[in-house]
């Protein structure tokens, strides 16, 4: 063995009984379970648990793994494999357009990226980028990658609000079938975003059979949290099977005023669904504010044409009162249908150091806001507190959930799910509120989402298995991250491993890079 980690609390993601035992690592992968003498090395566990490695199924860090070959956020929470490319907008498939269209939309979520070398425009190519990142050393952490389908529209068709043709929506096919057949795991959408919310739903119904042919699942970001949450669910819920697709609903929540307590009605459609063969599974994150960028409040036909079409209309005067009586009397499809309520709208992040004085402010009113958004071009992000206790605790107990902390990590100050939403539900949901099982909660955060992901060397804490583990002490871990000081690390995860290499050793990030692309291999049932 290269390595045995003695006397470990081993909670295998099965969800079963934990137990003690000996595990032995060699080559990267776990060699043995029970009894074990030898070893090069040796950890003494007692007192730990031992798990396999937390499986953040919603993240957006598709440029910070390229800029930060650290990316601690990630690591420290145990943290050993991210799935990229949310919420319908990312980096891959491009043309020189669209590349520069998606970096300036999504500036707020990723940084405007003049830093990142943009030296793919395919699938393949940027999960190239990411094995050879860093002096071909790799990132910190592994990745797989969803086709964005608002960028593959945006390439197919641009941003305007109509109906995809014939050869547009067969331009589209192709794109999704190619990013599928090079690697990646399924596709997602971004339903409140633009262009992805200009896809009707025999457009999307359309790609998730795409989806379903090379065996991958579908991702969306549906198109109200607020006003018709239930209808948007069930939206997705009846796309899904009509297509014959697996469907992970992404942050699954219900979220403002109209929603409080209705938790239950979302999970009794579930439930049927679910009981009737359909395969479905979510992503939840322990926390209530949500956290997106400033111009996604915007109504859909504000944002018709892209960024700069966008600002236009925020500096002319007319376009720009009519945005305001969409935002505050009508309810932008934007802000979930809800009219918005400024004083709940947190700014987190800008990116001109100019703006950076009113992180950490309520917003006072339209006004303040299209300031920001013109001087910022587009890129501030924020808080928007508007989640309910009792909807989080209920979501995270169902059957098909798994953690994803949708961390922003750009900003002076981000939400704290980026940097604590693993030991926040061991710490907090776990230990101090028993809501779920120490087993139970590994099984979310790490067997179901590589299950999901159909990953067949991962998620479980079994001999053959990749060694991607995570050892932490279930009496201390905790969040270190609040509101107040979001980028602060977690308490009580001393090590972590992938591939059988320590990438934190007793709490502190080493310089291993032992993160790859994981590529889903193509399964095309045509």
């Amino acid at each position: 063995m290269d390595l045995v980690i003695r006397g470990a609390r081993v909670v295998d993601g099965t969800g079963g009984p934990s137990y003690t035992a000996d595990v032995g690592v060699h080559e990267g992968r776990i060699a043995g379970i029970g009894r074990l003498s030898g070893g090069r090395e040796t950890v003494d566990a007692h007192g730990l648990a031992l798990a396999p490695g937390f499986v953040d199924m919603h993240a957006h860090s598709d440029l910070a793994l390229l800029r930060d070959p650290d990316h601690s956020a990630k690591a420290a929470q145990g943290v050993t494999l991210e799935v990229l490319g949310q919420d319908g907008l990312s980096y891959a498939p491009v043309d020189d357009r669209t590349l520069g269209e998606v970096r300036a939309a999504i500036a707020g979520w990723n940084g405007p990226g003049d830093d990142i070398d943009f030296d793919w425009r395919t699938v393949g190519g940027y999960l190239d980028r990411l094995d050879g990142a860093h002096g071909g050393r790799g990132v910190a952490v592994n990745a797989a990658y969803l086709v964005p389908q608002g960028t593959v529209r945006a390439y197919a068709l641009g941003w305007d609000d109509r109906p995809a043709t014939a050869a547009e929506l067969d331009r589209m096919r192709r794109l999704v079938a190619e990013g599928l057949a090079q690697g990646a795991v399924g596709l997602s959408s971004g339903l409140t975003y633009t262009p992805g919310m200009y896809a009707t739903g025999a457009e999307l119904t359309e790609l998730c059979r795409v989806v379903a042919r090379y065996g991958g699942y579908y991702c969306p970001h549906h198109r109200s949290y607020g006003r018709g949450a239930l209808a948007a669910y069930a939206e997705m819920v009846a796309l899904a099977r009509e297509a014959g697709c697996a469907l992970h609903l992404a942050h699954a929540t219900m979220n403002f005023g109209e929603n409080e307590g209705r938790a239950p009605e979302l999970l009794a459609l579930l439930d049927a669904a679910l009981d009737g063969g359909a395969d479905i599974t979510l992503d939840s994150y322990p926390y209530t504010p949500g956290c997106t960028t400033l111009v996604a409040l915007l109504p859909g036909w504000a944002n018709e044409g892209g960024p700069e079409a966008v600002l236009a209309r925020l500096r002319d005067g007319t376009q720009a009162e009519r945005i305001r009586r969409a935002l505050e009397t009508e309810g932008s499809d934007g802000c979930h249908g809800v009219p918005v309520d400024w004083s709940t709208i947190e700014i987190s992040g800008t990116a001109d150091p100019a703006w950076r004085p009113y992180v950490g402010r309520r917003l006072d009113g339209w006004e303040t806001a299209r300031r920001l958004l013109l001087g910022d071009r587009l890129a501030p992000t924020i808080l928007q507190h508007v989640g309910h206790e009792e909807n989080v605790r209920a979501i995270m107990r169902h059957r098909v959930h798994t953690g994803g902390s949708d961390g922003i990590l750009q900003g002076a100050k981000p939400h704290p799910r980026a940097y604590g939403t693993f030991p926040h539900y061991l710490g907090r949901y776990v230990r101090e509120l028993g809501l779920l099982s120490l087993e139970e909660c590994v099984a979310h955060l790490a067997g179901r989402p590589a299950a999901r992901l159909r990953l067949p060397d991962r998620g479980l804490v079994r001999v053959g298995y990749r060694a991607d583990l995570v050892l932490f002490d279930p009496d201390t871990v905790a969040a270190g991250s609040t509101y107040e000081r979001p980028r602060v690390l977690p308490t009580g995860i001393p090590h972590v491993l992938i591939d059988g290499r320590f990438v934190m050793r007793d709490g502190r990030r080493t310089d291993v890079l032992a993160g790859r692309a994981v590529r889903r291999t193509a399964r095309d049932l045509r």
